[in-house]
């Protein structure tokens, strides 16, 4: 019975994480279609390069290939190109989520208008494509799913080099929008370009960094028994003691080490304040705060 149970709930929970990320990937492929093929620019990773190939195909040989289609056909090569170099060992998350990235594409291309629909000039349009791309992204990646693309080109290179994959996916990215010129984009095209893929970074980051984000504080203090007591029952907070000793007074005492989200900071302050006004605290930014009372551990 219990058994059965956890496969019931397990379903469940995987039936939300496919539909969050096939949400994910419709908005994703929204702010492309929606947004950065309208303002006639394009930007990084894959859906950016599938831009700048079918302006090719269609500016020498009148072939007008939708977006999905392209971006699924990268994907392809660069998935069997991995499975060679680094193992057959992909996620089906990451397979999913190229798979409905394409589907989705096609579908936005089939239904909105080619003109911009939406009234906003150039840069308008970029910037909020940027936003929607990256809230569309971050939905799949909360999940444990991938775009791709040259998240899959930086494993690759990283097999042979120590690079960082953030160096790598700005280098990627500026040669794709830089390579848009060639096909006849203009100059401000490419420059509307960088500013959608600053802005889709900045969106990706805030929204991991807000739903992982906590704060690692440390307090000295003589009545550690007291406050330790305090964050437990008021806070719901575990703590860690930890042996200290004084590098002055050589005085041996603990030290208390909690975890706790952004939020609950100035509790803890107000806390320790009302016990010993003059403790000794620092506060820390840490992400990626994994275990009971935080994210799941995922692999």
């Amino acid at each position: 019975m219990i058994t059965e149970k956890l496969t019931f709930r397990r379903a469940l929970v995987t039936l939300k994480e496919y539909t969050i990320m096939t949400l994910g990937m419709f908005i994703y492929s929204f702010g492309w279609i929606g947004c950065v093929l309208p303002a006639k620019s394009t930007g990084g990773a894959a859906s950016g390069l599938a831009i700048v190939i079918s302006t090719a195909l269609e500016n020498a040989y009148g072939w007008e290939i939708r977006i999905g289609t392209i971006v699924l056909a990268i994907n392809a090569v660069l998935l069997i190109a991995a499975g060679f170099v680094l193992g057959w060992n992909f996620g089906v998350k990451t397979i999913y989520c190229i798979v409905m990235l394409s589907l989705s594409m096609n579908i936005w291309q089939g239904m909105l208008p080619p003109e911009d629909f939406l009234h906003l000039d150039r840069f308008l349009s970029m910037v909020l494509g940027g936003v929607i791309t990256g809230f569309g992204v971050a939905m799949a990646i909360m999940q444990g799913g991938s775009a791709g693309g040259t998240d899959i080109v930086a494993m690759i290179i990283n097999k042979y080099r120590s690079i960082s994959y953030g160096r790598i996916i700005f280098a990627l990215d500026f040669m794709i929008i830089a390579s848009s010129l060639l096909v006849g984009f203009s100059i401000d095209a490419a420059i509307y370009g960088y500013i959608m893929t600053l802005v889709f970074g900045y969106t990706v980051d805030m929204i991991l960094a807000g739903n992982k984000q906590s704060n690692q504080v440390f307090i000295i203090s003589p009545h550690y028994d007291e406050i330790t007591v305090r964050l437990n029952r008021d806070l719901g907070r575990g703590v860690t003691l930890i042996e200290s000793e004084g590098g002055y007074t050589h005085h041996h005492s603990k030290m208390i080490m909690v975890i706790c989200t952004r939020r609950e900071t100035l509790t803890v302050m107000k806390f320790v304040r009302q016990i010993d006004p003059d403790a000794f605290m620092t506060v820390g930014s840490v992400m990626g705060v994994y275990g009971r009372g935080f994210q799941p551990i995922k692999l």
